[in-house]
């Protein structure tokens, strides 16, 4: 796409291309408002604050009787029906900020500088100079360009002739180009930009600049520096000579099982040995069966066992 450079006298001077994706786009209206009101909704402070009736002062006694007066029912003197009282449902400090994706804001721009180049309210100056900042040459300028009502100019970077210049002037805005916002795009009729203005703006709202702040290329990793191989070779060396501490306790535990005295191991006897010491052995006596113990033991006639008697216990306070 190509727009028309005008100068100070509003004379154009060349045409110059601009890039497609910024100011050539089909404007999506969804975005520019959803972007509008977020802007709007964060510059709301939220500190509006009122007392509820448990925060005004007052007597909490109950004004009158509830029956039988002939009168409404009333509380006390808080209530928000009596004056001096509480706010019912009243605003309470709160924050109204509203998040959008990048994206969207990246949109929103775009779609409002494309709106206005189409409808035909965009203009690009080559240059404004001042030798004195003064608002009659900012006026003058405006007015050779075609702009009648309000305005905002759009700079490069900040310029204070330029600022110093139109802020005297109603309805008119000055901005350098990385501060660019919907609110002020939607709230100005004309825009003004110059030359260099459109170049940054293109480098910070273009599609490359989209694409380099959306994707960020990963860090390379950190590697070790590839080691010589003769100090390789001397690294192996020294490792196998000083082995680590638990592979150097584990060797050390093993040589010193194998170094140490073990108890002779036990020699099984023949069988017809063990058979021979068993027969010299004494037979063990076998123990009797325990119905023919009982019969065999004299049982105790009735007439001579005596039953036994438990000596009365002493009451308390009686001596034993």
């Amino acid at each position: 796409m190509k727009l028309a450079v005008h100068n100070a006298e509003g004379k154009q001077v060349r045409q110059i291309t601009v890039d497609d994706s910024v100011f050539g786009i089909t404007p999506n209206v969804g975005v520019l408002h959803q972007a509008f009101v977020a802007q709007r909704a964060n510059q709301r402070r939220g500190t509006a604050s009122t007392k509820t009736r448990g925060e005004v002062r007052g007597s909490t006694r109950k004004i009158r009787g509830q029956k039988y007066t002939g009168r409404a029912r009333q509380g006390s003197s808080r209530s928000p029906l009596r004056t001096g009282g509480g706010v019912a449902f009243g605003p309470l400090p709160r924050s109204y900020r509203q998040a959008l994706p990048k994206k969207m804001k990246r949109l929103a721009i775009r779609s409002a500088l494309s709106g206005k180049v189409s409808d035909g309210q965009f203009h690009v100056v080559d240059q404004i100079e001042f030798a004195r900042p003064r608002t009659k040459e900012m006026l003058r300028i405006l007015r050779n360009v075609g702009v009648e009502r309000s305005a905002l100019i759009v700079t490069s970077d900040a310029d204070r002739s330029v600022l110093v210049s139109a802020r005297n002037l109603q309805k008119t805005k000055v901005l350098p180009a990385a501060y660019l916002n919907v609110v002020d795009l939607l709230t100005h009729r004309d825009l003004l930009l110059t030359e260099d203005g459109v170049r940054r703006v293109e480098k910070i709202w273009g599609a490359q600049a989209g694409k380099a702040a959306a994707v960020k290329e990963p860090e390379p990793r950190r590697r070790r520096a590839p080691v010589p191989q003769e100090a390789a070779k001397e690294k192996e060396a020294t490792a196998e000579k000083k082995p680590r501490r638990r592979k150097a306790a584990a060797a050390e535990k093993a040589t010193a099982e194998e170094t140490a005295e073990k108890p002779p191991r036990r020699v099984r006897r023949p069988k017809a040995e063990a058979e021979a010491e068993a027969e010299k052995k004494p037979a063990r006596r076998a123990r009797r069966p325990k119905a023919e113990a009982e019969e065999k033991a004299p049982a105790a006639p009735d007439e001579e066992r005596k039953p036994t008697r438990r000596r009365p216990r002493a009451k308390k306070g009686e001596e034993a």
